[in-house]
């Protein structure tokens, strides 16, 4: 198992080629006795490609719940008895959530919505609450609004729009385990358009819904072919109400294996800690992972669960003594 480390080294540290599929099925299988080994690589990996700075990030939900959507991990979709109903926020609430963001010394502000796609009332709040936040706050605002169609697309980059999530979720061949509603072709093609666009993609998914070790790998092979910007690295919380609401939560040990991994398929990649850390790795394997690949994080709460104060994670990384980016506006 030691040759798959020097494998990478050779690879992906010294000439900064990704690990192929089945390379990363290797790392994946690794014994836990070469976790320590394979986190110290992967951020050694994240350093020379990325550099030291770490960006941080708020997110906040303009409409949540009500989702037409059946993502069996997701307590927003309408069609499961989650007790998430349908809400909307208003300007000056988005204002006031981009105003706390940035007083953080976060970079990025993302307005998320739980639908399919977004409608015409949609696209014209969010407008609208762009230009609201760019008069009050100096932020970079990005978006996850579902799929897109490509008139979509080029209007959110006219509205200035910095950077467009749109999670892959799973794997191709896991998908129709964890969707029906929609397909992989569908949330790829709307990936596609955005970077085609010019705005920065952030394009992730989750891992710990009962995926075998490869199509964990699979996804990240096929994350790293569409070479987004960011990628925000999910575990699942298993929520009540929805079909995946009595899975186990990962081991720590294996999501602290994922984030090598990952980091070894994209090296040059934003890697973000995103939902279900917490549980899944609580406060000492969220260090590991910071020193394990991770260089981006979202600070603050989540769109339905609770995530940690934002003060715990700039204290912790004041103390591993990793520089938050600061930002640089490009709208």
């Amino acid at each position: 198992m030691n040759d798959i480390l020097e494998v990478a080294r050779e690879q992906v540290l010294e000439r900064g080629i990704g690990l192929s599929q089945e390379q990363l099925v290797e790392v994946l299988r690794s014994p836990d006795e070469m976790l320590d080994d394979l986190l110290a690589l992967a951020h050694e990996v994240r350093v020379k490609w990325c550099g030291e700075e770490v960006e941080v990030e708020g997110i906040i939900s303009l409409k949540t719940g009500g989702c037409p959507e059946d993502c069996h991990f997701c307590s927003q979709s309408g069609q499961f008895t989650s007790p998430v109903r349908a809400v909307w926020l208003n300007i000056p609430e988005l204002v006031a959530a981009a105003k706390e963001t940035a007083a953080t010394g976060a970079t990025e502000f993302c307005i998320v919505a739980a639908v399919r796609g977004p409608d015409a009332r949609l696209m014209s709040q969010v407008k609208a609450g762009i230009e609201a936040i760019n008069a009050a706050v100096e932020i970079n605002i990005a978006c996850s609004l579902g799929m897109l169609t490509q008139e979509q697309v080029d209007e959110l980059k006219a509205m200035g729009v910095h950077r467009y999530n749109h999670n892959l979720e799973s794997a191709r061949s896991y998908f129709g385990d964890v969707v029906t509603t929609h397909s992989f072709e569908e949330r790829w093609a709307t990936c596609l358009m955005v970077r085609e666009s010019g705005m920065e993609l952030c394009c992730g998914g989750l891992v710990g819904m009962g995926e075998s070790l490869e199509q964990r790998a699979e996804l990240a092979a096929q994350l790293a072919e569409l070479e987004p910007h960011e990628v925000p690295l999910n575990f699942l919380n298993p929520r009540p109400g929805t079909p995946f609401g009595d899975m186990e939560i990962m081991a720590g040990k294996d999501a602290l294996r994922t984030i090598a991994a990952f980091r070894l398929a994209m090296p040059r990649t934003v890697l973000r800690y995103a939902g279900g850390r917490e549980l899944t790795l609580g406060d000492l394997g969220t260090r590991e992972g910071l020193l394990g690949g991770i260089n981006a994080v979202i600070v603050g709460n989540y769109l339905t669960t609770l995530g940690r104060p934002a003060t715990a994670d700039l204290d912790l990384l004041a103390d591993l003594k990793m520089p938050v980016k600061e930002l640089q506006k490009t709208l």
